[in-house]
């Protein structure tokens, strides 16, 4: 595969048809919105306007609309094709949702627009990251969240992930390195909002294995190299 613009960084076979995979449904995107819904706190945000960046192939539109019940959902993805097999899944799940083949970077959304904002492993394919973050600034409307879920360098720069997957080392970051680039943006979280969720498949080492046949136990967090780091911050009501 090549790349689908200079923005973006194409998955390979393998991983393209991981995407569709039970596994990545149940295991990774299920457990990630739990979580988010988790760190936003209640009440859980219902209604509005929901924007699945990077939407892959649907996989998550089900799950979203059952946590969130939005008004309307919008998905874009930098891939024709994917947008594509996410119209496909829209339809077997009787799901309305406007695609948009469009890249992070130029999102052809207009400013605040949006309620929420789901990105999903999808930050790490980025190049021009800056410019993703702040589309996703721009088409939030005030109070409006940020729900990023996403692998880190510790997970990304591993064997098993480097033959199996393909994505922009140069722009990989730590989980600090992500919270901090989401702070200067100008988003605004606590704490409370944050997680580190340290999941067995994140573990390219051993995956967990050691620890769920009860021979260690894990790390605590601060003596490990986080995985993952999963965030609800929030675009002010104001400005300063």
């Amino acid at each position: 595969m090549t790349y689908a613009s200079q923005t973006y960084v194409e998955e390979t076979r393998i991983g393209f048809y991981f995407l569709r995979s039970h596994t990545w449904q149940h295991h990774v995107l299920r457990v990630a919105i739990n979580d988010l819904k988790r760190l936003i706190g209640e009440p859980t945000p219902q209604g509005g306007t929901l924007l699945d960046v990077g939407c892959g192939q649907g996989k998550s539109f089900r799950l979203l609309r059952d946590a969130f019940q939005p008004a309307r959902m919008i998905g874009i993805d930098a891939d024709p094709h994917s947008i594509e097999l996410s119209r496909a899944e829209a339809t077997r799940e009787n799901i309305a949702i406007d695609l948009l083949t469009s890249d992070c970077a130029e999102i052809a959304l207009p400013d605040a627009c949006v309620d929420i904002v789901f990105c999903h492993q999808t930050f790490h394919h980025l190049v021009e990251q800056d410019k993703a973050l702040a589309e996703f600034w721009r088409v939030l409307k005030p109070g409006g969240l940020l729900l990023f879920a996403e692998s880190t360098k510790a997970y990304i720069d591993t064997w098993v992930i480097r033959w199996f997957f393909r994505h922009p080392m140069e722009v990989q970051k730590t989980a600090d390195e992500y919270l901090a680039m989401i702070r200067q943006q100008g988003f605004v979280f606590e704490p409370a909002n944050v997680s580190f969720p340290y999941l067995w498949w994140s573990r390219s080492k051993d995956f967990g294995l050691l620890e769920r046949w009860g021979l260690r136990a894990p790390p605590p967090p601060g003596q490990r190299d986080e995985t993952l780091v999963n965030a609800a911050a929030r675009k002010p009501l104001s400005m300063p």
